[in-house]
């Protein structure tokens, strides 16, 4: 006899029915929890690359820029004057500030004044782009070449602690009293720290790149121009700022020994006029514009190209 009882369905249970329930929001949660915990670890790390740039106020930029170095000048202004009236020395040979500033009063109503500073800059500006020219190429194949390195390298560095001034006698038998002379002396003193500053850059770039570069077909004079000198633009950077500077007092020592009407009168040239004639007014003046222009070169061109260079590696966090 076939049995009436109606067995009930199997249907789920408290804990399958909860399980259907709870299983499906489980997944979505979990993938939200997942999405959450990546969306949070890719911000971090966007956050460690970024760099924040901010714009500096006025107030900001006269208080932490302009303000110190005011203060500064105040303040050997004000110890120069002491020296004076305490006597430190003869007015003969320490003048006063005043005597300074009537004497660079006279060269500017003289007329002179900007054309004795245009001469060094010119000269200047001139032989350290011959020198970038020279040091550059130069310092890729002693970087990239062992023969050539085991064979230059040591020269360079020893070029680059030679004094300036000992290539002036010798430039100026060679080549006479002109232009050529100054030229000389400057590409002697600038390229070793040109092309020395582009080793130390290359020597610190990582074979990774070099590798990278070589995979993506960037060889040779490619490799150079996109992975060598953009990777090692920091060494390189430092290099021309201290070229720039060994080509300033190479100018300044081959004008204050050299002399004739062909040169023209620059600053070192007019900073020995001055100690020839016993006038220790123009000899401060002469040191002063000497000082002047060298900070200026640097403030213009070098401070702005090496914050660019900070800012593009992320090495800074505000706007200068």
């Amino acid at each position: 006899m076939a049995s009436t009882e109606t067995e009930p369905t199997p249907g789920p249970g408290p804990q399958d029915a909860a399980g259907p329930l709870d299983k499906a929001p489980r997944e979505p949660v979990a993938k939200r929890s997942r999405d959450s915990d990546l969306s949070g670890l890719e911000a971090g790390l966007d956050a460690l690359d970024a760099v924040v740039v901010e714009r500096v106020s006025l107030r900001e930029v006269l208080v932490k820029k302009v303000l110190p170095p005011v203060l500064a000048v105040a303040l050997v202004l004000v110890v120069w004057q002491l020296a004076v009236w305490g006597h430190v020395a003869d007015r003969t040979k320490l003048p006063s500030p005043s005597a300074v500033g009537d004497e660079l009063k006279q060269r500017w109503l003289a007329g002179d004044l900007f054309q004795i500073i245009w001469t060094s800059v010119s000269h200047g500006l001139l032989g350290f782009a011959a020198a970038l020219v020279i040091g550059t190429p130069l310092g890729l194949v002693v970087a990239r070449v062992p023969f050539v390195r085991a064979a230059i390298g040591p020269i360079l560095s020893g070029l680059q602690s030679l004094p300036s001034v000992a290539w002036v006698p010798a430039a100026v038998i060679w080549l006479g009293l002109n232009n050529s002379t100054m030229y000389a002396v400057i590409l002697l003193g600038a390229v070793p720290s040109i092309a020395n500053g582009l080793v130390a850059g290359i020597d610190q770039v990582p074979p990774l790149y070099l590798r990278a570069g070589r995979t993506i077909g960037a060889t040779g004079l490619r490799g150079a121009w996109y992975i060598l000198l953009p990777a090692a633009l920091p060494g390189y950077v430092a290099g021309l700022k201290q070229g720039w500077a060994f080509s300033w007092r190479s100018l300044m020592a081959a004008e204050l020994i050299a002399s004739s009407p062909d040169l023209g009168v620059g600053l070192g040239r007019y900073l020995e006029n001055m100690r020839e004639a016993s006038d220790m007014a123009g000899v401060f003046l002469g040191i002063l514009m000497i000082l002047v222009v060298g900070i200026a070169i640097d403030l213009i061109v070098f401070s702005p190209l090496e914050r660019w260079v900070l800012r593009s590696r992320g090495l800074t966090a505000r706007s200068q």
